[in-house]
């Protein structure tokens, strides 16, 4: 069960510090709060490995074939940076999406890993997306931290205690196969994190995935097979997708042109990029670069 007034505390302190409808951080670094009094589109996201506890409303996000809807009292834990496409698909003004979201400690949680047996078993069929219901020891360490947030002193000195017990939950949940998986050393799912880093920090390069399979030490075929396990999605399509958020991002700030943002982004035809963008945004790139522009106005 949700611990009593969160919900109301957390909605209040994003509506309080003009939050709402997008987020604020807190005295804890890479813990938000958020809260929607409606539902939003569907939209497309590159989510970093974190979690998202979920105190009213719901949410769903799609990726690759899978569609997950998670609502008050689930954790959504995300292992990988992956492409995804996500909404609110359950709020009201009498009754919001209020969620908490925590970006994940990878090194605090491979030291957890390493110093601790019997965390959980390793299984191979999961996702780097999982869902399902929060124990009721995390929920508790959640709210503490909420509360431990709201003055800085406390959250400089007690945090650390609690981001340590919070890791060690989701390391030991039913749904924290995949985070058990990544931080083997040498897993598969370890490798495919390397290559997915390179891919992010070259994703406007030519993509070689002959030489990406080669630094991971897997052949082509399973090197393909593991990263589609990981992130629902081809080596390729996920490089395309950065390139399409990116480019995106270019146009809606209104520093780029239309061709510009295609180059920028590693496109050698802008005519690819305009069809594959509105295959993906459902608008041409002209299009949004004038919603946006006249948004600022």
């Amino acid at each position: 069960m949700i611990p009593e007034n969160l919900v109301a505390d957390v909605y209040s302190y994003v509506a309080e510090n003009g939050g709402l409808e997008k987020g604020c951080g807190t005295n804890v670094d890479g813990f938000f709060a958020f809260a929607n009094s409606s539902r939003t589109e569907c939209t497309s996201y590159i989510y970093d490995p974190m979690m998202c506890l979920v105190l009213q409303g719901a949410k769903e996000a799609h990726i690759g074939g899978r569609v997950l809807q998670y609502g008050a009292g689930d954790t959504l834990i995300v292992s990988h940076s992956v492409p995804l496409e996500a909404s609110v698909i359950q709020a009201t003004p009498e009754k919001p999406y209020v969620a908490l979201i925590l970006r994940l400690d990878l090194a605090l949680a491979r030291s957890l890993y390493d110093e601790i047996d019997g965390l959980g078993q390793t299984e191979s069929d999961v996702y780097a997306l999982n869902v399902a219901v929060s124990d009721s020891l995390l929920l508790e360490a959640m709210s503490r931290l909420f509360r431990i947030s709201q003055e800085p002193i406390e959250a400089r000195a007690l945090a650390p205690l609690v981001l340590k017990e919070i890791h060690f939950r989701l390391l030991r949940s039913d749904h924290g196969g995949m985070l058990r998986q990544l931080l083997r050393h040498d897993s598969p799912a370890n490798r495919i994190s390397k290559s997915i880093a390179t891919i992010r920090a070259n994703y406007s390069k030519t993509l070689s995935v002959s030489q990406l399979a080669a630094e991971c030490g897997m052949s082509l075929s399973t090197f393909h097979e593991h990263f589609k396990s990981v992130t629902s999605t081809t080596p390729l399509q996920y490089q395309k997708e950065l390139r399409l958020l990116e480019a995106q991002r270019l146009l809606q700030t209104g520093s780029a042109t239309v061709a510009s943002a295609a180059f920028d982004v590693g496109y050698e035809s802008p005519t690819q990029f305009s069809r594959e963008f509105s295959r993906k945004f459902g608008l041409s790139p002209s299009v949004q670069k004038s919603a946006s522009v006249g948004a600022d106005e």
